[in-house]
Protein backbone atom coordinates (compact mmCIF):
# COMPACT_ATOMS: atom_id res chain seq x y z
CA UNK A 1 0.00 0.00 0.00
CA UNK A 2 1.22 3.25 -0.98
CA UNK A 3 -0.32 6.57 0.92
CA UNK A 4 0.33 10.34 -0.56
CA UNK A 5 1.10 13.25 0.95
CA UNK A 6 -2.40 14.13 1.36
CA UNK A 7 -3.73 11.15 2.89
CA UNK A 8 -1.20 11.61 5.37
CA UNK A 9 -1.80 15.47 6.75
CA UNK A 10 -2.18 15.47 10.03
CA UNK A 11 -3.51 12.99 12.96
CA UNK A 12 -7.28 11.91 12.04
CA UNK A 13 -6.32 11.29 8.27
CA UNK A 14 -3.33 9.42 9.48
CA UNK A 15 -5.59 6.75 11.82
CA UNK A 16 -7.83 6.85 9.00
CA UNK A 17 -5.39 5.03 6.43
CA UNK A 18 -4.01 3.15 9.31
CA UNK A 19 -7.44 1.48 9.77
CA UNK A 20 -7.32 1.09 5.80
CA UNK A 21 -4.02 -1.03 6.37
CA UNK A 22 -5.05 -2.92 9.55
CA UNK A 23 -8.04 -3.93 7.56
CA UNK A 24 -5.81 -5.25 4.78
CA UNK A 25 -3.27 -6.89 7.44
CA UNK A 26 -6.34 -9.18 8.48
CA UNK A 27 -6.12 -10.97 5.03
CA UNK A 28 -2.53 -10.73 3.55
CA UNK A 29 0.75 -9.86 4.44
CA UNK A 30 1.24 -5.64 3.86
CA UNK A 31 4.23 -3.47 3.14
CA UNK A 32 3.69 0.26 3.57
CA UNK A 33 5.19 2.90 1.63
CA UNK A 34 4.55 6.82 2.30
CA UNK A 35 5.04 10.05 1.49
CA UNK A 36 5.62 13.19 2.99
CA UNK A 37 2.92 15.12 4.24
CA UNK A 38 1.37 17.03 1.84
CA UNK A 39 3.13 20.81 1.26
CA UNK A 40 6.39 19.29 3.42
CA UNK A 41 8.37 18.32 0.50
CA UNK A 42 8.03 22.02 -0.89
CA UNK A 43 9.26 23.44 2.26
CA UNK A 44 12.09 21.26 2.69
CA UNK A 45 13.14 22.38 -0.85
CA UNK A 46 12.68 26.02 -0.12
CA UNK A 47 15.41 25.55 3.09
CA UNK A 48 17.62 24.42 0.38
CA UNK A 49 17.04 27.68 -1.96
CA UNK A 50 16.73 29.78 1.17
CA UNK A 51 20.93 28.47 2.35
CA UNK A 52 21.95 29.28 -1.42
CA UNK A 53 20.61 32.63 -1.17
CA UNK A 54 22.26 33.15 2.19
CA UNK A 55 18.85 33.44 4.15
CA UNK A 56 20.15 31.24 6.78
CA UNK A 57 17.66 33.03 9.60
CA UNK A 58 14.99 31.79 6.79
CA UNK A 59 16.24 28.13 6.33
CA UNK A 60 16.58 27.92 10.17
CA UNK A 61 13.20 28.96 11.26
CA UNK A 62 11.53 26.83 7.94
CA UNK A 63 12.96 24.28 9.80
CA UNK A 64 11.90 24.38 12.99
CA UNK A 65 8.59 24.92 11.75
CA UNK A 66 8.59 21.58 9.87
CA UNK A 67 10.30 20.22 12.97
CA UNK A 68 7.22 21.60 14.94
CA UNK A 69 4.61 20.30 12.04
CA UNK A 70 5.30 16.73 12.82
CA UNK A 71 5.62 17.25 16.65
CA UNK A 72 2.03 18.38 16.35
CA UNK A 73 0.97 14.92 14.77
CA UNK A 74 2.53 13.38 17.89
CA UNK A 75 0.06 15.24 20.29
CA UNK A 76 -2.72 14.71 18.02
CA UNK A 77 -2.43 11.28 18.03
CA UNK A 78 -2.96 10.66 21.71
CA UNK A 79 -0.47 7.64 21.99
CA UNK A 80 -0.27 6.24 25.36
CA UNK A 81 2.46 7.29 27.49
CA UNK A 82 5.64 5.25 27.04
CA UNK A 83 4.72 4.87 23.04
CA UNK A 84 4.73 8.86 22.88
CA UNK A 85 7.96 9.41 24.74
CA UNK A 86 9.54 6.49 22.35
CA UNK A 87 8.07 8.25 19.05
CA UNK A 88 9.38 11.83 20.50
CA UNK A 89 12.91 10.67 21.16
CA UNK A 90 12.93 8.87 17.30
CA UNK A 91 11.26 12.39 16.25
CA UNK A 92 14.39 14.66 18.23
CA UNK A 93 16.82 12.54 16.95
CA UNK A 94 15.91 12.94 13.83
CA UNK A 95 15.38 16.45 14.29
CA UNK A 96 18.51 17.09 15.18
CA UNK A 97 20.00 15.33 12.21
CA UNK A 98 18.05 18.27 10.53
CA UNK A 99 18.55 20.90 11.93
CA UNK A 100 22.64 20.24 11.28
CA UNK A 101 21.89 20.48 8.02
CA UNK A 102 20.76 24.00 8.24
CA UNK A 103 23.55 26.02 9.44
CA UNK A 104 23.20 29.38 10.82
CA UNK A 105 26.17 30.93 10.03
CA UNK A 106 29.38 30.48 7.53
CA UNK A 107 28.70 30.11 4.11
CA UNK A 108 27.01 26.68 2.67
CA UNK A 109 26.98 25.73 -0.43
CA UNK A 110 23.29 24.52 -1.61
CA UNK A 111 24.16 21.59 -3.62
CA UNK A 112 21.93 19.02 -5.40
CA UNK A 113 23.25 16.73 -3.12
CA UNK A 114 22.33 18.97 0.07
CA UNK A 115 18.61 19.46 -1.29
CA UNK A 116 18.29 15.53 -1.13
CA UNK A 117 19.87 15.20 2.16
CA UNK A 118 17.38 18.03 3.19
CA UNK A 119 14.00 16.26 1.34
CA UNK A 120 14.64 13.27 2.70
CA UNK A 121 13.58 14.10 6.53
CA UNK A 122 10.07 14.75 5.27
CA UNK A 123 9.69 10.90 4.33
CA UNK A 124 11.42 9.59 7.46
CA UNK A 125 9.54 11.80 9.90
CA UNK A 126 6.68 10.64 8.53
CA UNK A 127 7.21 7.15 8.26
CA UNK A 128 8.19 7.22 12.03
CA UNK A 129 4.65 8.77 12.91
CA UNK A 130 2.76 6.28 10.31
CA UNK A 131 4.71 3.33 12.36
CA UNK A 132 3.14 4.91 15.40
CA UNK A 133 -0.61 5.17 14.25
CA UNK A 134 -0.77 1.48 13.12
CA UNK A 135 0.70 0.84 16.27
CA UNK A 136 -2.32 2.69 18.29
CA UNK A 137 -4.38 1.05 15.95
CA UNK A 138 -3.43 -2.39 17.43
CA UNK A 139 -1.25 -3.56 13.80
CA UNK A 140 2.21 -3.88 15.10
CA UNK A 141 4.83 -2.14 12.76
CA UNK A 142 7.98 -0.86 12.16
CA UNK A 143 9.76 2.32 10.50
CA UNK A 144 12.15 0.97 8.02
CA UNK A 145 14.80 3.67 5.36
CA UNK A 146 14.27 2.69 2.04
CA UNK A 147 18.06 4.19 1.74
CA UNK A 148 19.46 1.26 3.74
CA UNK A 149 18.15 -0.79 0.53
CA UNK A 150 17.17 1.53 -2.49
CA UNK A 151 20.87 1.18 -4.40
CA UNK A 152 20.81 4.39 -7.01
CA UNK A 153 23.38 6.26 -9.27
CA UNK A 154 24.37 9.55 -8.15
CA UNK A 155 22.28 11.68 -9.96
CA UNK A 156 20.91 13.86 -7.07
CA UNK A 157 17.31 14.92 -7.25
CA UNK A 158 16.63 12.53 -10.00
CA UNK A 159 18.44 9.45 -9.25
CA UNK A 160 17.70 5.84 -10.97
CA UNK A 161 17.76 2.91 -8.74
CA UNK A 162 19.64 -0.39 -9.66
CA UNK A 163 16.56 -3.11 -9.00
CA UNK A 164 18.57 -6.42 -9.07
CA UNK A 165 20.61 -5.51 -6.04
CA UNK A 166 17.62 -2.71 -4.73
CA UNK A 167 15.53 -6.37 -4.56
CA UNK A 168 18.37 -8.32 -3.05
CA UNK A 169 19.03 -5.91 -0.02
CA UNK A 170 15.18 -5.08 0.19
CA UNK A 171 14.34 -8.97 1.07
CA UNK A 172 16.94 -9.28 3.33
CA UNK A 173 15.32 -6.35 5.34
CA UNK A 174 11.73 -6.73 4.42
CA UNK A 175 11.16 -10.32 4.20
CA UNK A 176 12.03 -11.42 8.43
CA UNK A 177 9.68 -8.28 9.15
CA UNK A 178 7.14 -9.84 7.38
CA UNK A 179 8.22 -13.12 8.77
CA UNK A 180 7.78 -12.09 12.40
CA UNK A 181 4.18 -10.40 11.55
CA UNK A 182 5.39 -6.91 11.94
CA UNK A 183 4.28 -4.16 8.76
CA UNK A 184 6.91 -2.86 7.33
CA UNK A 185 6.53 1.24 6.87
CA UNK A 186 9.08 2.67 4.42
CA UNK A 187 9.65 5.84 3.16
CA UNK A 188 9.13 6.64 -0.53
CA UNK A 189 11.02 8.91 -2.65
CA UNK A 190 14.39 8.33 -1.40
CA UNK A 191 17.61 6.13 -2.16
CA UNK A 192 21.34 6.20 -1.32
CA UNK A 193 24.36 5.65 -3.30
CA UNK A 194 26.82 2.68 -3.30
CA UNK A 195 28.86 4.82 -0.99
CA UNK A 196 26.32 5.68 1.25
CA UNK A 197 24.84 9.62 0.05
CA UNK A 198 20.99 10.07 0.65
CA UNK A 199 19.41 10.42 -3.06
CA UNK A 200 15.92 10.83 -4.15
CA UNK A 201 13.83 9.43 -6.99
CA UNK A 202 12.45 12.72 -8.36
CA UNK A 203 9.21 15.12 -7.44
CA UNK A 204 6.03 13.11 -7.97
CA UNK A 205 7.88 10.05 -7.94
CA UNK A 206 5.98 8.27 -4.96
CA UNK A 207 4.08 5.69 -7.23
CA UNK A 208 7.47 5.04 -8.52
CA UNK A 209 8.68 4.05 -5.01
CA UNK A 210 5.72 2.03 -4.30
CA UNK A 211 6.42 -0.47 -7.38
CA UNK A 212 10.42 -0.89 -6.29
CA UNK A 213 9.41 -2.15 -2.79
CA UNK A 214 6.16 -3.92 -3.97
CA UNK A 215 8.90 -5.56 -7.04
CA UNK A 216 11.35 -6.21 -3.95
CA UNK A 217 8.53 -8.24 -2.00
CA UNK A 218 7.10 -10.12 -5.06
CA UNK A 219 3.44 -8.31 -4.14
CA UNK A 220 0.32 -9.44 -6.06
CA UNK A 221 -1.01 -6.07 -6.09
CA UNK A 222 0.05 -2.10 -5.38
CA UNK A 223 -2.61 -0.38 -3.80
CA UNK A 224 -2.20 3.62 -4.41
CA UNK A 225 -4.30 5.18 -1.81
CA UNK A 226 -4.36 9.19 -2.68
CA UNK A 227 -7.23 11.78 -3.09
CA UNK A 228 -9.11 10.80 -5.92
CA UNK A 229 -11.52 7.53 -6.76
CA UNK A 230 -9.42 6.37 -9.60
CA UNK A 231 -8.21 7.03 -12.97
CA UNK A 232 -10.59 9.39 -15.19
CA UNK A 233 -11.21 10.37 -18.51
CA UNK A 234 -9.77 13.99 -18.16
CA UNK A 235 -9.52 15.71 -15.06
CA UNK A 236 -12.41 15.67 -12.77
CA UNK A 237 -12.23 19.53 -11.43
CA UNK A 238 -12.12 20.58 -15.05
CA UNK A 239 -14.39 18.46 -17.14
CA UNK A 240 -17.90 17.31 -16.30
CA UNK A 241 -17.40 14.63 -18.94
CA UNK A 242 -14.74 13.29 -17.53
CA UNK A 243 -15.90 9.49 -15.97
CA UNK A 244 -14.14 7.43 -13.65
CA UNK A 245 -12.47 4.40 -15.80
CA UNK A 246 -13.13 0.43 -13.39
CA UNK A 247 -10.08 -1.32 -16.00
CA UNK A 248 -7.10 -0.59 -17.84
CA UNK A 249 -4.60 -3.04 -19.34
CA UNK A 250 -0.84 -2.07 -19.03
CA UNK A 251 -1.50 -1.29 -22.64
CA UNK A 252 -4.35 0.88 -22.32
CA UNK A 253 -2.77 2.72 -18.80
CA UNK A 254 0.48 3.41 -20.75
CA UNK A 255 -1.48 4.81 -23.83
CA UNK A 256 -3.46 7.17 -21.60
CA UNK A 257 -0.04 8.37 -20.03
CA UNK A 258 1.31 8.87 -23.18
CA UNK A 259 -1.54 10.99 -24.10
CA UNK A 260 -0.86 13.44 -21.28
CA UNK A 261 -2.97 12.04 -18.78
CA UNK A 262 -1.60 12.03 -15.27
CA UNK A 263 -2.23 8.54 -14.33
CA UNK A 264 1.23 7.43 -12.65
CA UNK A 265 4.71 7.85 -13.15
CA UNK A 266 5.78 6.95 -16.36
CA UNK A 267 8.31 3.84 -14.60
CA UNK A 268 5.40 2.01 -12.97
CA UNK A 269 4.08 0.70 -15.36
CA UNK A 270 6.87 -1.32 -16.90
CA UNK A 271 7.49 -2.45 -13.97
CA UNK A 272 4.41 -3.86 -12.72
CA UNK A 273 3.99 -5.62 -16.39
CA UNK A 274 7.32 -7.17 -15.78
CA UNK A 275 5.80 -9.62 -12.55
CA UNK A 276 1.90 -9.23 -13.72
CA UNK A 277 1.24 -7.15 -10.78
CA UNK A 278 -1.71 -5.45 -10.34
CA UNK A 279 -1.89 -2.06 -9.59
CA UNK A 280 -5.16 -0.14 -7.54
CA UNK A 281 -5.91 3.55 -7.60
CA UNK A 282 -7.92 3.89 -4.90
CA UNK A 283 -9.32 6.91 -2.32
CA UNK A 284 -8.18 7.11 1.36
CA UNK A 285 -11.06 8.91 1.72
CA UNK A 286 -13.71 6.78 -0.29
CA UNK A 287 -12.71 3.13 0.84
CA UNK A 288 -15.88 1.95 -0.34
CA UNK A 289 -15.09 3.14 -3.84
CA UNK A 290 -14.03 0.22 -5.96
CA UNK A 291 -11.19 2.61 -7.91
CA UNK A 292 -9.71 2.08 -10.75
CA UNK A 293 -7.84 -1.92 -11.64
CA UNK A 294 -4.50 -1.57 -14.05
CA UNK A 295 -3.18 -5.51 -15.24
CA UNK A 296 -3.98 -8.21 -16.87
CA UNK A 297 -7.45 -8.62 -18.10
CA UNK A 298 -9.35 -10.38 -14.95
CA UNK A 299 -12.96 -10.35 -14.76
CA UNK A 300 -15.12 -6.89 -14.33
CA UNK A 301 -16.40 -7.45 -10.35
CA UNK A 302 -12.29 -8.23 -9.75
CA UNK A 303 -11.93 -6.23 -6.53
CA UNK A 304 -9.03 -5.39 -4.22
CA UNK A 305 -8.46 -7.26 -1.63
CA UNK A 306 -6.70 -4.21 0.83
CA UNK A 307 -9.33 -2.26 2.02
CA UNK A 308 -12.05 -4.33 1.47
CA UNK A 309 -14.76 -5.04 -1.46
CA UNK A 310 -18.08 -3.55 -2.66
Amino acid sequence: MRFGGSSLLGAARRLQAAGLVRSGARSSEVVVVVSAMKGVTDRLLSISRFLSEGKLAHARNEAEGVIHLHFDVLHDLQLAEEQEDHVRRALQLLGRDFLHEVRQKGRVEATAELADRLASFGERLCARLFAAALEKSCVAAVPVSSSDFVLTCDTFRDARPHLAETKKRGRGILLPLLEDGLVPVVTGFIGATPDGRITTLGRNSSDFSGAIIAHVVDAEELVIWTDVDGVFTANPHLSAEAKLLHDLSYDEAHALAASGAKVLHPHVLPLAAETDMTIWIRNTFKPHVRGTRIGLPRHANDVARFGGAV
